[in-house]
Order: structure tokens, then sequence, then C-alpha cells
């Protein structure tokens, strides 16, 4: 065990000159290093560095309602492409969080459910699916509902999707390392460290950013919209310049088509918002403007009408321009929030926390102190106790700490409070494996063994021990990864890595140092 060839000591030196290259930023003012050498630094978790904690809930009967509407488009096409004709139907109705209506003819009934229960999803591996499909009480009636298990699927696709979405959000402010985690069912985490006004992010997580193009309905009644009513098939939506405005219930074409959005100006100069669709929505949008030409359209922004412009002649360009009292601040946000796409849900801010730098600082000091007291204690009792084995060991220990530094900068992870205990619990925990070799070295010695002898079995003996006690920790460290919260996270991710790279400075580089010292040396005797 005491032999080693000349690629593998290169190769051990490689690992940890790439160590110290990786972890050299950290200590150099700003991160400084010339452009052909790696420069990046550790990242700081919120604790650390200060910033904003957000908890956000969603509010899940969002989720069912656009579950309704979707089933709404579902009935319209299929049924409308049914094998052996169109099948007809009137009556059509979203209350009680039922979809339920009445098929015209009698005889297509078991058609009509038939067709249905085809596009309804299966949940899991059992017979379970996501929407229900039944008669209903009166004649011809057909009753949809989504089933428990397709509610629960339905919410859990909108949290991830919410996820995505303010992930994408947040990466547009230029903001570093955020932590955005699902927390139960229905509720998100955010953490955004540097951030130390809060107000410009919840005011973009705020809001859904759900784009809609809809018809005005001309026809409506005023009489009947002052008194709240609207005619079947329409809606009533708040203006922002005042009043309200009657739409078709239908939009014509949604955001989920953009691809692009960019704040531009008008005509007038000031600041407004354009916005191009893919192929696939650039001509439904000059489809739809080419059939209704002459008509309103209003553009629609979280339910509220933010303009109706007249489609004066086609618009085929798949692209236009939302114009209103917008500032340059204002149009930023609104293209920011297109660009990320609408959250599924609507969240609400039910917890925020700021984090002071200040605070942040204290920690980092504070932590610094215990890594530099913990490692003279160590280093102070394994010299001690043990001579120049111990001072491999301290020589180990410090190289351990490097390598924990790179593999965190080069990975981009980022460091937390409970991250600093962790690897302060790393260098107590990575002489453990020295100890054990060492005292190892001394049982052979008493039994009056040769000096090679003593430590090739000190070292080929107490890796066994070390391995089994390490792979314990690691699988400890992995199931808090896999089941703890964040704070939890952080200490699970810096306990693995200085486990790993403990492991191999213990056991690779004191061996290699030890060695090579009985290589040139040839002591007649080991004083340990």
């Amino acid at each position: 065990m005491l032999d080693f060839p000349k690629w593998k000591i290169w190769g051990i030196a490689l690992v940890v000159a790439l160590g110290v290259l990786f972890a050299a930023p950290n200590f150099v003012p700003n991160g400084r290093m010339p452009s052909f050498l790696p420069d990046k630094q550790l990242s700081l978790g919120l604790d650390l560095r200060g910033g904003s904690h957000l908890m956000l809930e969603a509010t899940t009967e969002d989720v069912r309602k656009a579950k309704l509407e979707s089933l709404e488009d579902t009935v319209r096409s299929e049924l409308r492409q049914a094998a052996g004709g169109a099948i007809a139907f009137t009556d059509l109705s979203l209350a009680g969080g039922k979809l339920r209506f009445v098929v015209t003819d009698p005889a297509r009934l078991d058609a009509a459910i038939a067709v249905l229960t085809k596009v309804t999803a299966p949940i899991g591996v059992g017979s379970s699916r996501d929407v229900d499909v039944s008669r209903g009480a009166a004649p011809g009636e057909v009753v949809m509902a989504e089933t428990e298990s397709g509610v629960a699927n339905s919410i859990d696709n909108a949290m991830a999707q919410a996820v995505e979405v303010i992930r994408k959000r947040i990466d547009e402010l230029g903001t570093r390392e955020p932590t955005i985690v699902r927390q139960g069912s229905n509720r998100i985490v955010v953490q955004v460290p540097g951030l130390q006004d809060p107000a410009a992010l919840k005011a973009l997580l705020g809001k859904t950013a759900k784009l809609e193009f809809k018809l005005v309905d001309t026809a409506a009644d005023p009489e009947e919209v002052a008194q709240g009513r609207a005619p079947p098939g329409s809606q009533i939506l708040p203006n922002i310049d005042g009043g309200a405005v009657v739409v078709k219930r239908r939009a014509i074409i949604s955001g989920d088509q953009l691809v692009d959005s960019q704040v531009t100006t008008d005509q007038n100069g000031s600041p407004a918002v354009s916005f191009r669709f893919d192929s696939t929505g650039g001509r439904r949008f000059a489809q739809a403007t080419t059939e209704n030409v002459g008509k309103p359209f209003a553009i629609i922004l979280d339910g509220n009408v933010i303009s109706a412009p007249n489609i004066n002649e086609p618009i085929l360009g798949g692209a236009g321009i939302i114009q209103g009292n917008y500032t340059v601040q204002g149009a930023n946000e609104l293209a920011i929030l297109l660009r990320s796409g609408k959250l599924p849900v609507e969240l609400k801010v039910i917890e925020e926390r700021t984090v002071g730098p200040d605070l942040g600082a204290d920690s980092i000091r504070a932590g610094s102190i215990a890594g530099i007291v913990a490692v003279l204690a160590v280093s102070a009792l394994m010299v001690l106790s043990y001579g120049r084995f111990g001072v491999y060991a301290v020589l180990a220990l410090v190289i351990n700490v490097i390598l924990i530094l790179a593999v965190m900068s080069a990975g981009g992870l980022t460091l937390t409070l409970p991250g600093i205990a962790g690897m302060v619990l790393t260098i107590g925990a990575a002489v453990d494996a020295n100890v054990l070799i060492n005292e190892r070295i001394r049982e052979e010695q008493r039994k009056g063994r040769g000096v090679a002898t003593c430590v090739e079995t000190g070292f080929r003996e107490a890796t066994r021990t070390i391995w089994d006690a390490n792979s314990l920790n690691i699988i400890v460290a992995i199931i808090m990864f896999l089941f703890g919260s964040g704070p939890i996270k952080g200490f699970a991710v810096v306990l693995s890595i200085g486990i790993a790279t403990s492991v191999f400075t213990a056991v690779t580089i004191v061996r290699l140092m030890v060695a090579r010292w009985l290589t040139s040396a040839r002591p007649a005797s080991l004083s340990i």
C-alpha cells in the first residue's frame, strides 16, 4: 500500500492543484483572477449575505377553475369531431365546480360519454382517472368533474410550473443564486441573497401575467351590464382606465404562444411593450383579426382590460404593441412578466423577511472564527499527540478545507450558516481517520514489527474501518438532503463534500506523504 506509481502521484498533485486554483478566487479581493484562470467565488446564502425571503401561497381554486375552462374547450372540440358526425349539445354550464351539458339527441348520449372518457388521463398505476365522466340527473345530461387524484395531480403540476416561472422572473432581475423551493402542497419559499428591497420582487411575483385577446361584445345591453349581468357566453371585466368592458368569454388567442416581449415606444414616444407570437400563435392571430375586421377586441392582462382597439385591418406579422400609461420601469416589468410566462395559479405573499447585510457579515465573522479556532485546536492536538504524523494530518486538513471550497465554488453551490456548521464539523471529523491510522500503527509497534510493516498494516487495516464509517455518514447526509428543508439541505451538502474530501486527504494524501518520507529517510524506528 506504500507503493505509489508516478501516474498516481501526478494524479494526486493535479487534484490538489485544481483545488487550489478553484478555491483561490475566494481569497482574492473581488475574485480578480487572470482571465485564463477560474474566477468563480463561493456563493453566500441569505443568512450570510443578507437579502429577501418570501413565502408564497397558491390559491388552488384557480387550478380547479382553469381545469374546468380547459374541459369546456375539450368538450366543444371532441364532440365537434366525433365519429359519425358532430354531437350537438346545449345548456353548457360550469356551475358548482362541475361541467354539465345536455346532449340534444338522447340516442348519442353514450357516444358522447365514450368520446369524452377517452380524452381523460389515467393517474398513477391504478384505474383512477383525472376526470370522471358520468350521466347527470336530467335526461341527456352529461356531468364532468375532477376526481380527488385529478385535483391533486393538477395542483402538483401547477406548482411545479409556478416554480419554473418564478425562477425565470427572478433570473431576469439579474440576481445571483436565488433559492426557490416548494414547501408543502401549495407553498413556495423564495430567497434572493443580496436583494434588500423586496418591493420589486413582490410586485414581480404577485402578478399572474395571464395575457388574453378577446372580442368585445358590442351587442351587450348597457342597462344589463350596469346591473352586473353579462349576456350568455360573455363576461364583464374592469378597464384599467375606469369603467367596464363586456368581452366574449372564449379567448381568440392567449399569451401562451408568446416567444418574446420587449420594451419599446409608441408613436408618441411613450414607453410601451412589444410582443411577438410563435408561428402557431401568429397564424391564429392573423386568422382571428382577418375574420373580425372592423370589430373591437380587448387586450386583457390578469383579468383587467388594458386596451380595446378596433381591428382596422388583418394583423399578419404575428406581432403587436401594448400601449398604456406605462413608465419605463413599468413597461420593463410587464415585458419580463410576459417573457417568463404566466403563473398557472395566483400567488399571495404570506410571509416576508429581510435579512440585513450586517447580520450576514456577523455570521461570516463568527463562522470564520469558529473555523480558525477549530483548525488550530485540532492541529495542536494532532501535533502534540503524533509528532510528524500529526503534522501530516494537519497538512491534509488544510488541503481538505481547500478542496471543500474548490468543489463548492466550481459547482456553483451556496454556502449558508448551517453549511459553515457542516464545514466546522468536517474539520473535527476529518482527523478521525488519521487518529484511527495512527493508533493502528502504534498497535503494530507494540507487537514489535518493523517500521514499514507497521505503517503498511496500520493504513490497510484502518482504511477498512474508515470506509465503513464514512459510507454510513454519506448515507445519512443523503437522507438529510432528500427529506430536509433548506437549512438542513445546506448542512447535508457541505457535510457530504467534506466527508468525500476528508477520506481522500486523510487516506490517500497522508499515505503518499508518509511513503515518500519512509523512502527517503528510511527511519530505523517510529516516534508516534
